[in-house]
């Protein structure tokens, strides 16, 4: 009796390790099952735009002439931003203001110069306007190599035409934003439009919850000093 006491409490034993074992590991994988991978995590939006979706949307695109920017550079930009929000902040295409129409109404405007944002926004049927005002660009071939290295550089801020107030970003300045590279070999068409998309995906990232995985790209230039590359 004694040796199957032993026996019984050996296997009792073994049995109870092996559930607590089963049960740990069970536990372990149901955490990691259940732990958010990082497209999973999303970075909170500073302003949920998509609020909005079902407002009229202006994504108006400020250029100077003395920049020497590459020609509808204002276009694709716009073209950029407005695809960005379609996609990822799911405004309806039909609520976004297209670059078309604004064309129309900036040449029809002899004075559009001196119109606020706001103006333009409400003139053209838009609660909301995105403004993104273009103040750097480079675009320059690598001496000896057939390479491009470039920057852009802009600001951008979301605008109220109704109450003509900021909703974005809080802080008293509008947002920074800089992209760029140190070399791409695929030529011009490219180079710009690598630039382009860049922005666009700088300008709007903030505007929804954008997935960890996503918001950080290779080609933001925001927070490390570029000047030293472009040189």
């Amino acid at each position: 009796m004694h040796r199957k006491s032993k026996a019984g409490f050996a296997v009792f034993a073994f049995g109870f390790s092996f559930l607590a074992m089963f049960l740990y590991g069970g536990c372990a994988i149901v955490d990691i099952l259940t732990t958010p991978t990082r497209h999973e995590k999303k970075i909170p939006a500073e302003f949920d735009l998509g609020r909005y979706k079902n407002e009229k949307i202006l994504v108006l695109v400020e250029q100077s002439g003395w920049l020497g920017a590459d020609v509808n550079l204002r276009r694709h930009i716009t073209r950029a931003i407005n695809f960005s929000l379609e996609q990822k902040v799911k405004i309806p295409a039909g609520n976004l203001i297209s670059y078309r129409r604004l064309s129309r109404f900036r040449s029809g405007k002899e004075d559009f110069s001196l119109l606020s944002p706001e103006q333009v926004g409400r003139d053209l049927g838009a609660k909301i306007v995105l403004l993104v005002t273009i103040n750097a660009y480079e675009l320059n071939k690598i001496p000896d190599m057939s390479y491009l290295k470039g920057f852009l550089g802009a600001r951008a801020s979301l605008w109220d035409t109704t109450t003509g107030t900021r909703l974005w970003p809080e802080s008293k300045e509008s947002r920074s934003l800089k992209v760029g590279f140190e070399a791409e070999g695929k030529g011009r068409d490219v180079a710009v439009a690598r630039l382009v998309g860049a922005l666009a995906h700088c300008a709007t990232r903030g505007l929804y919850d954008c997935p960890m995985d996503k918001y950080k790209i290779a080609d933001d230039r925001s927070r490390i000093g570029w000047e030293s590359w472009m040189k």
